[in-house]
């Protein structure tokens, strides 16, 4: 990934406007990304038919890529370290256009998966890239504004997803879903190529191999082994629950192997993945926050669509379309509540999102076959206002805690632990709903049914959620502290 000598940022008082182009950069980029890796959930129906695969086949196309993503991202504290800035940026959207265009042209399924998985790689690498960017490129009293509107991508791509997913499926074939999104891709490779500039010194590190299998098979058997848990109502699973058993307790194992290793390894200042960023309480105790509310967004993000197809009757893209406002909502307040945060700091934020988050979840619970859908709009939109007053907070506090050397590993470790949440909350929610379901009366009729598994699901949601209400009060600014700005890595030259 090494690049020949570019242009370099050059600190200042306030915010470079060559680095804060590179962040815009980064934030488009990001936002494809993360957009495209939730638009396939409800397109997997079509390609069953289209490619003549059963559904359990159909259901590698997200598992690939959630898998991909869960051995990738641990090792982007080290690559943001290891390699250039710019040398980084370039590999991540050329994988990522390069697996676009694999799954637009892809002639059947075997093909379309490698392309996903390509496309993985690229998407793995930018939101910590982008994390660790503003880390290093805004000033302390700035980055609340900056973490809005990376908070705005972290969470306003998934929402969005489905709805365009729904709206192309409507009316275009599946392969519009890369299509429309492989010339915004390519468009940000090139401005990248010009605009992108090297942020701090490489250093010469050396990858340890054994750390790359034991977080390969530990961070990515969890995330598979959850996800399958958790797929397709578990009715259509590729393998036996006895078989991801197995896997997952291998997963465990792995990581705890994987966590002696690096233990030892940063002694030396030679591990793969940095755990003593878990040596600040504070970035400790937001990660936890963070993970609970990834845990109820994309949990409630797949139990929500299921409730309103299969109890309410809507459609796929009516299903989306309740998502909408909400979304657009996180859109506008993002940067507002990063200048809040810049002025405030996290309490008078976070406290109240998680509490309108939690709250969000109690009423989703009280959900039946008579709801209006008038209703449901309006909580999701709390919800999502909830959201957007708490992931700025959370960014900007869990990183802003951490000495400059460790904002790339900070930034792996915060993506890393949001995938696992994420595959947790969706397993979690569909496999209640589902028990809940398949236990009621014959004579109930399968809306009542699926109405009674949504109400415990969402309920279990919303207990789990007053966890990250309790954590939020715990969650303090970091000091600004400018010694700590005056030892970030040096622009490379």
């Amino acid at each position: 990934m090494a690049t020949a000598a570019t242009p370099t940022a050059r600190p200042t008082d306030g915010i470079d406007p060559r680095g804060m182009r590179v962040i815009w950069l980064l934030l488009i980029a990001a936002f494809v990304a993360i957009l495209n890796e939730t638009t396939m959930g409800i397109a997997i129906p079509h390609l069953n038919v289209d490619l003549g695969i059963p559904p359990s086949l159909g259901q590698w196309l997200t598992s690939a890529f959630m898998l991909t993503m869960a051995v990738v991202i641990p090792i982007t504290g080290f690559l943001l370290q290891r390699f250039t800035t710019r040398g980084v940026f370039l590999t991540a959207a050329s994988l990522f256009c390069a697996g676009t265009l694999v799954c637009l042209v892809a002639p059947g399924f075997a093909v379309l998966l490698v392309g996903r998985v390509v496309q993985a790689s690229g998407t793995a690498i930018m939101m910590p890239l982008l994390m660790t960017t503003v880390m290093n490129v805004i000033p302390t009293h700035s980055r609340g504004r900056i973490m809005g509107r990376a908070g705005i991508v972290m969470a306003l791509a998934p929402a969005v997803g489905p709805t365009l997913s729904g709206l192309i499926l409507d009316s275009l074939s599946w392969r519009w879903l890369f299509g429309l999104i492989l010339p915004i891709a390519v468009f940000a490779l090139l401005i990248g190529a010009k605009w992108m500039l090297n942020l701090g010194e490489p250093e010469p590190k050396h990858i340890d191999v054994l750390s790359i299998v034991l977080s390969a098979i530990g961070f990515g058997g969890l995330v598979f082994g959850l996800s399958q848990l958790g797929g397709e109502h578990q009715a259509e699973a590729a393998l036996s629950v006895g078989t991801i058993a197995v896997i997952t307790c291998a997963a465990v194992v792995s990581l705890g192997v994987f966590v002696w290793r690096q233990l030892l390894l940063q002694r030396r200042d030679a591990a793969l993945l940095d755990l003593r960023v878990f040596r600040s309480v504070n970035f400790t105790v937001a990660v936890a926050v963070m993970s609970v509310l990834a845990l109820s967004m994309f949990g409630g993000l797949t139990l929500l669509p299921l409730y309103l197809q299969n109890v309410l009757g809507l459609t796929a893209t009516e299903a989306g379309l309740v998502v909408l406002p909400g979304s657009v909502l996180m859109g506008v307040m993002g940067p507002i509540i990063g200048r809040v945060y810049d002025a405030r700091g996290p309490r008078p934020l976070l406290i109240p999102g998680t509490v309108l988050v939690a709250a969000a979840l109690w009423f989703y619970s009280t959900v039946g076959q008579t709801t209006p859908v008038w209703l449901l709009v309006a909580i999701q939109t709390g919800m999502s206002f909830g959201l957007a007053m708490s992931f700025t907070p959370l960014f900007s506090s869990s990183l802003g805690s951490l000495r400059p050397r460790l904002y790339s590993h900070g930034s792996a470790v915060l993506n890393t632990l949001q995938q696992v949440a994420g595959a947790a909350g969706v397993s979690l929610l569909i496999t209640t709903m589902s028990s809940v379901a398949g236990g009621q009366p014959a004579g109930l009729g399968e809306a009542a049914a699926q109405a009674a598994g949504v109400h415990t699901a969402f309920l279990t949601a919303a207990v789990i959620s007053l966890v990250a209400v309790a954590g939020a009060f715990f969650v303090r600014r970091p000091p600004a502290d400018d010694a700590s700005a005056a030892d970030a890595p040096a622009p490379a030259h």
